[in-house]
């Protein structure tokens, strides 16, 4: 070809190449999910069909998402990589990690106990359920009035928490299951979270997600939790179960999650076009409550650590409590009973896992609902945290990209 015929290859713009370079590790991912949809799937009770995938190929996605999130982390530290760079491989690492855990917990059997594998008796529910519902309101008016005397919605957010708690065993029977009191906590709950973060974090928060990479960040790290915390609690799924329906299915039917019971809509696909699986979703207010919230808080504390890495600041603590508190609160999530205590079975057998899957699992069991608080209150606090410490004078506000 003469050098005539050749034309000069113009330049993307600086900003399309941004988005070019920030979409492509989502493609990627999503083309590897729709990659794993065309083999054909395994039972969800233990049965693998010929070239059907297993449990044991959650636990390699898990062991490869691991791998590649520790690598680009480690290859930051060291500046093999720019910090983009590393934001980029990190959310490719946690996606790929969270493919595998549902993966696992969606083709792992599901274990049966019983009664006398219960670490106590449910008698003991409802004394456990008020003194710690009680203790926690307490110590939050102790603790709000000596330490934080002029942020009393602090104080407001523990007493919250504590009837969040001790709510199921309040009112007798079946009567909380409709109680105007159960859902106002449940609303009030997200009402009151997302005051404090904005009394206490808004502007900083603002003023990063203005910078692009740390806010595609957040939101996706955002979305993929989301979609892991309804898949592993079972409110979607593409896989066969027993009594399956035979012919698409749309209803609503009520029913308890989050204190009170809300209207649930559950929608059964046999067949998927195009992929031939089966499709389960069901969705409820409660649920999108709860989830929302837990998504939106972990994404927010993401969003934080890709600001600093980002500008290229030492985070010290305030990177080590987001990072931490992502990871302690996604793996002792109440949400994610089920699946760990399908690890419990793999790692020491069901005898160890039983105490786990009823503290759980049993939505009766005031330990679950301590833990769906916790995470509430951990990820609220380190994103308050986090914001406290960048606002410290040794440390710049300024929303510049360290490439």
């Amino acid at each position: 070809m003469s050098s005539e015929g050749r034309q000069p290859r113009e330049e993307p713009p600086r900003g399309q190449t941004s988005r070019i370079g920030s979409v492509r590790p989502l493609s990627v991912f999503l083309a590897a999910i729709f990659t794993l949809t065309q083999v054909p799937v395994a039972s969800a009770h233990g049965t693998t069909g010929s070239g059907g995938l297993s449990q044991g190929h959650g636990i390699i996605l898990i062991l490869v998402g691991a791998v590649i999130l520790g690598g680009f982390i480690l290859l930051k530290r060291t500046d093999r990589v720019t910090p983009t760079t590393a934001l980029y491989g990190v959310f490719v690492g946690i996606a790929i990690t969270a493919l595998g855990a549902v993966l696992f917990e969606g083709l792992s059997p599901d274990p049966t106990y019983t009664a006398s594998s219960m670490p106590f008796p449910r008698a003991w529910y409802q004394p456990l359920a008020l003194l710690s519902g009680l203790g926690i309101m307490v110590v939050s008016f102790i603790i709000g009035w000596l330490r934080w005397p002029s942020r009393p919605r602090y104080t407001f957010l523990g007493i919250l928490m504590g009837l969040w708690i001790s709510y199921p065993y309040l009112l007798p029977g079946l009567a909380s299951d409709t109680h105007p009191l159960g859902y106002a906590i449940v609303l009030g709950t997200p009402i009151m979270v997302g005051y404090v973060v904005w009394k206490d974090a808004g502007g900083v928060i603002r003023a990063v997600l203005r910078d692009p990479v740390a806010r595609r960040f957040g939101i996706g790290v955002g979305v993929v939790l989301a979609l892991f915390f309804v898949s592993v609690t079972g409110y979607l799924s593409f896989f066969p179960e027993e009594g399956f329906p035979e012919e698409v299915t749309v209803v609503v039917l009520p029913a308890i999650y989050q204190l009170v019971s809300w209207p649930t809509l559950e929608i059964a696909i046999p067949h998927l076009p195009f992929i031939h699986i089966p499709f389960f979703l069901a969705l409820s207010p409660g649920q999108v409550i709860v989830v929302g919230m837990l998504s939106a808080l972990i994404g927010l504390n993401a969003a934080l650590i890709a600001r600093h890495w980002r500008v290229e600041e030492r985070a010290g603590m305030t990177e080590g409590t987001a990072g931490s508190a992502a990871i302690v609160g996604t793996c002792t999530c109440g949400c994610c009973g089920p699946l760990v205590a399908k690890i419990a079975v793999l790692a020491a057998g069901p005898s160890i896992a039983a105490p786990l899957y009823w503290v759980f699992v049993d939505s009766a069991s005031p330990l679950s609902a301590v833990f769906i608080v916790g995470s509430f209150v951990l990820f609220t606090g380190s994103l308050i945290y986090s914001v406290q410490a960048a606002r410290q004078p040794d440390q710049s506000a300024a929303i510049i990209p360290a490439d």
